[in-house]
C-alpha cells in the first residue's frame, strides 16, 4: 500500500494485516509486573556520600596538583593577578561546579545515571528524537520509563513538537551528545596523565632535584599498571578509594588552613568578585588565556549524580578545595617564583612524604574514576546504537563494575603517549582543560532541553539559566581556544577519531534499521500461506532474531523461499535497547502470539537499558521459553479456554501415537550447514566449506488442527523444544548502489563495513551455540 491511498479502501486484507502487525498491544502489557521504587533510609545516603567521594571528586580533587602551574606558566608577574586568578578560581567552583552541576545538573539524573547520554536518553523519553525508532507504546508502560506530561498549548509542548517535526535538529542533537560524549573520552586519557604525572612529579622538586624523564618514566609504570589492573576489577580493593580520596581532601584543606595563618592572611580578599573584573581588565589576552588551566577542576563531575553526592561535595569537597588553592595562594605571595610545583612547596617538611604518599595514591584514583567512567559512557553508547559492539566484561555484578578489554588498551597506548610525549603538566593541562570545557557545554545545551521538556520549567526561568552558564562557559570556551596550539589539539584530534567511529556506526545502523522496516513481510502473505507456510513443519522450534519489533522481518521471507522445510514453531525474538536506565527482570519480556494458533507463530520482544547486562542472561534460552509458556497458559485462562487442563483428560493411546511419530522421526539426521549458511538472493543458496551435523528431521507428520484441539500446547512446545532449538540469524549486508555521492559510499562501503568486520557478531552476542546457528544473509543496496 503506498502512502497515498485510503486504508479504508484497501478492505479486509489490510485491516486483518493491521490488526496482526500491531506493536506489542494490550494482551502483551498484561503480562508485565509493575515493581515499586525503593527509597534510600537517611545512614544509607551518609554512606554513599562517603563512598562517592572516591567515584567522583577524585579528579575534582587533584586539580590542586597542577591548577596554579597551568595559569601561571611563564610565572606571575605582580601579587594582584596571583588574587584575580584565585578569585576566579573560586567563583568557577561556587558557580560552575556547585551551583550548575551540583546543585542543578545532578537533579537532572537518570535514575541515578549521569553524563550526556543519560540526559539525552531522558531527553527521547519525552520527545520523539530518537533516530533509530525501535521504541512502541507497550515500552512506554515500564516501571522506569518516566516522563512528564504537559499540555497541548504550553512551552514545552511546543517544542516537543518542534525538535519532532524536524529530522535536521534531531541529527544535530545527536552530533552534540556524540562530540560531548567523545570529549569525555579525551579526558579519559587526559586525567590519569596529568594527575599521575602532576603527583609524581613530587620527586623533582622542593628538596629533591632528578630528571624530569626519571618522573616521567615512574608515571608511565604506575599508568601502565592502573590499565592492566582494570582487567581484575576494583572490588577488592575498592573500598580504598573513598578514605584516600577523604584523607586527602582532609589534609589539603588543613595545609591550606596552615599556609593562610602563616603566610598571608589578606589572600582571602580574592573572595570579593571585584578581583574577577580587575584581573581580565588588566591580563587582557592573558588574563583569558589563563583560564584554559582551571576548567579542569569539573571533568566528572556530572557523571554520577545523585543525592549522595551532593552531600559529599557540599560538606567535604568544596570547603577543602577552597581552603587549598586559597593556601597554595597564600604561599605563592610569598614565594611566587615556586609557581612550578607549587603544591609540593607548600607542603610542611614534617610530612612531606606522607603526603606524596597519599597525593599519588589519589591520583590513582582519580584515573580509576575517569577510566571507569569511560567504560560506562562507551556501554551507554553501544546500547543506543551509536558504538560498534565490544567486549564488555562483568568485573562485578553486584557493584554494575564493567570493563571493556578492546576501549582499555586504545586508553592505554594514548594515555602513555600523551605523558610520554608532552611530559609537561602544562600542556596536558591545556589538553585536558579544551577536553572539559566542551562538555560544559554541551551539558548546558542538553540542560535547557531537560528543563523545558522534563522539568516544564518557565521560558523565563530556562532563559536566565542559559545566559548565566552560557556566559561563564563560552568564556572559558574563549580561553581554551587560544590554546589549541598548545597543547589543546590533542583532545579535538581524540574526539574527531571516535567521532567518525560513533557517527559511523551510527549511520549505517540506521540504514539497516530502515531496511528491516521498509522491506518486513506482509501479514497477508503469511495468512495466505496456511498453518503449514507452505512448507513441511519439522519438529523443532525456530528463533528468528530480527531487530524490529513488529511484523515479520524479510529474513524469514528469504529462509522459508529456500528452504524445503520449517520449524513447527516459530518465535520472532528481537532484542532491543531502550533509552531508560534499566529495564526491571520481570518486565524485559513480551510476547505476542501471530496469526492463528495452529500456526505456532510468536513474538518476543526482550528489551535491555543501556545498563543492564545482556551478558548477566546465561540462561536467556530459559527465560524465554519460561515467558512463552506463562503466555500461552494466560491466554488460554483470559479466553475461557480449557487448553491448561487438556492434559489431564488426554486419551493415553493418543499420546502414545503421537510419540511414536516424534521419535521415529527424531532418529533421521541429516548434514545441516547450520552455522554459516548464507542466503545472498532469494534464489540462491551458499553452503560453507564445513558443514556441521545438526539432529533434525527432514519431513514428519503434523497433527491436523482437530488434533490440535486435543492436544495441550504447552506439551506440544515441550516437545518441540526437547526436538531442538535452532537459532536464525539475520546478516544484512548493506551497500551502495553505483550512483550513490562519494559520502555515502565511504560512510556504508568502507567504514560501517570495515567496523562490522571488527566488531563482535550477533551470535556471540546472544549467547548462542554454535551447532545451533544458522545465519541468513541478505545483500541490500541503498
Amino acid at each position: 500500500m503506498t502512502e497515498n491511498e485510503d486504508p479504508e479502501k484497501k478492505g479486509g486484507v489490510w485491516a486483518l494485516d493491521q490488526q496482526l502487525d500491531q506493536p506489542m498491544d494490550e494482551e502483551a502489557k498484561k503480562f508485565s509486573n509493575m515493581s515499586e521504587d525503593k527509597k534510600c533510609s537517611s545512614i544509607t545516603v551518609l554512606q554513599l556520600a562517603f563512598q562517592s567521594l572516591g567515584v567522583v571528586y577524585g579528579d575534582l580533587g587533584t586539580s590542586p596538583l597542577y591548577v596554579f602551574y597551568n595559569t601561571f606558566p611563564y610565572g606571575i608577574d605582580e601579587p594582584d593577578d596571583l588574587l584575580g586568578a584565585l578569585s576566579v578560581v573560586i567563583y568557577s567552583l561556587t558557580l560552575i561546579a556547585l551551583v550548575k552541576y551540583v546543585l542543578i545538573v545532578c537533579r537532572a539524573n537518570d535514575n541515578g545515571q549521569g553524563g550526556t547520554f543519560a540526559l539525552y536518553s531522558l531527553l527521547c523519553r519525552h520527545a520523539k528524537i530518537k533516530t533509530v525508532p525501535n521504541q512502541d507504546q507497550s515500552d512506554e508502560e515500564l516501571t522506569t520509563y518516566s516522563r512528564s506530561t504537559f499540555g497541548e498549548q504550553s512551552f514545552a509542548a511546543s517544542t516537543k513538537r518542534w525538535l519532532e517535526g524536524h529530522a535536521l535538529i534531531q541529527n544535530v542533537l545527536l552530533i552534540l551528545v556524540l562530540i560531548g560524549s567523545c570529549m569525555v573520552i579525551g579526558d579519559g586519557i587526559l586525567t590519569p596523565a596529568i594527575s599521575v604525572l602532576s603527583a609524581v612529579g613530587g620527586i623533582n622538586c622542593c628538596r629533591f632535584h632528578t630528571s624530569n624523564d626519571i618522573v616521567v618514566v615512574v608515571a608511565v609504570v604506575i599508568l601502565v599498571i592502573l590499565f592492566i589492573m582494570q582487567q581484575f576489577g576494583t572490588q577488592k580493593f575498592g573500598w580504598l578509594f573513598a578514605p584516600i580520596v577523604l584523607l586527602w581532601f582532609l589534609l589539603i584543606g588543613g595545609i591550606g588552613i596552615f599556609n593562610i595563618w602563616k603566610y598571608d592572611t589578606s589572600i582571602l580578599r580574592a573572595f570579593s568578585p571585584v578581583y574577577v573584573i580587575a584581573f581580565f581588565r588588566k591580563g587582557g589576552t592573558h588574563g583569558w588565556a589563563s583560564l584554559g588551566g582551571t576548567e579542569t577542576l569539573f571533568a566528572d563531575v556530572s557523571h554520577f549524580p545523585v543525592l549522595s553526592v551532593q552531600i559529599a561535595f557540599t560538606l567535604v569537597a568544596f570547603p577543602c578545595l577552597l581552603l587549598a588553592y586559597s593556601g597554595q595562594a597564600a604561599y605563592l605571595m610569598k614565594y611566587p617564583h615556586h609557581v612550578f610545583g607549587a603544591f609540593y612547596y607548600s607542603i610542611p617538611e614534617s610530612i612531606y612524604w606522607p603526603v606524596f604518599s597519599v597525593a599519588t595514591a589519589a591520583a590513582i584514583v582519580a584515573s580509576q574514576a575517569t577510566i571507569t567512567a569511560t567504560f560506562s559512557l562507551i556501554k551507554q553508547a553501544l546500547a543506543l546504537g551509536c558504538f560498534p559492539r565490544v567486549k564488555v566484561v562483568y568485573t562485578s555484578r553486584s557493584h554494575h563494575q564493567i570493563y571493556i578489554p578492546d576501549i582499555n588498551w586504545i586508553l592505554m597506548i594514548l594515555c602513555i603517549s600523551v605523558t610520554a610525549g608532552f611530559k609537561n603538566q602544562s600542556q596536558i593541562g591545556n589538553a585536558a582543560g579544551t577536553a572539559v570545557v566542551v562538555v560544559m557545554l554541551v551539558t548546558t545545551f542538553l540542560m535547557i532541553l531537560v528543563m523545558i521538556l522534563v522539568w516544564r520549567c518557565h521560558w523565563t526561568l530556562v532563559l536566565i539559566f542559559a545566559c548565566l552558564t552560557l556566559v561563564v562557559e563560552f568564556t572559558y570556551f574563549s580561553a581554551v581556544l587560544l590554546k589549541v596550539n598548545q597543547g589543546g589539539w590533542v583532545p579535538l584530534v581524540i574526539a574527531v577519531a571516535f567521532f567518525i567511529v560513533m557517527y559511523g556506526w551510527h549511520y549505517g545502523t540506521v540504514i539497516r534499521f530502515d531496511i528491516e522496516m521498509h522491506s518486513k513481510v506482509s501479514m497477508a502473505w503469511i495468512l495466505g500461506l496456511g498453518p503449514s507456510l507452505g512448507l513441511v513443519r519439522v519438529p523443532g522450534i525456530g528463533l528468528v532474531y530480527s531487530e524490529i519489533a513488529t511484523g515479520v522481518p524479510r529474513i524469514f521471507s528469504h529462509f522459508i523461499t529456500n528452504l524445503p522445510a520449517i520449524h513447527s514453531v516459530v518465535v520472532f525474538v528481537c532484542v532491543k535497547y531502550l533509552p531508560v536506565c534499566t529495564v526491571p527482570e520481570e518486565e524485559r519480556f513480551l510476547v505476542k502470539r501471530i496469526g492463528p494458533n495452529n500456526f505456532h507463530m510468536f513474538r518476543c520482544v526482550v528489551r535491555y537499558g543501556y545498563k543492564d547486562d545482556h551478558k548477566k542472561d546465561d540462561d536467556f534460552e530459559e527465560k524465554l521459553f519460561d515467558n512463552l509458556f506463562t503466555f500461552v497458559r494466560l491466554e488460554s485462562l483470559m479466553e475461557g479456554s480449557p487448553g491448561s487442563d487438556v492434559s489431564s483428560i488426554l486419551n493415553q493411546q493418543t499420546i502414545q501415537s503421537r510419540d511414536a511419530m516424534w521419535n521415529n522421526n527424531n532418529n533421521r539426521s541429516i548434514p545441516y550447514s547450520s552455522a554459516d549458511l548464507s542466503i545472498t538472493s532469494v534464489d540462491s543458496i551458499e553452503l560453507a566449506d564445513s558443514p556441521i551435523y545438526v539432529s533434525q528431521p527432514l519431513t514428519c507428520s503434523i497433527p491436523t488442527s482437530s488434533q490440535l484441539v486435543e492436544i495441550d500446547e504447552i506439551e506440544f512446545l515441550n516437545r518441540c523444544r526437547d526436538a531442538g532449538v535452532v537459532h536464525i540469524l539475520g546478516n544484512t549486508v548493506v551497500r551502495t548502489r553505483r550512483d550513490s555521492n562519494c559520502f555515502k559510499k565511504m560512510a556504508v562501503d568502507y567504514l560501517y563495513a570495515f567496523l562490522r568486520k571488527i566488531c563482535r557478531g550477533n551470535s556471540v552476542l546472544f549467547n548462542v551455540p554454535h551447532e545451533s546457528l544458522l545465519s541468513v544473509g541478505q545483500i541490500f543496496y541503498v
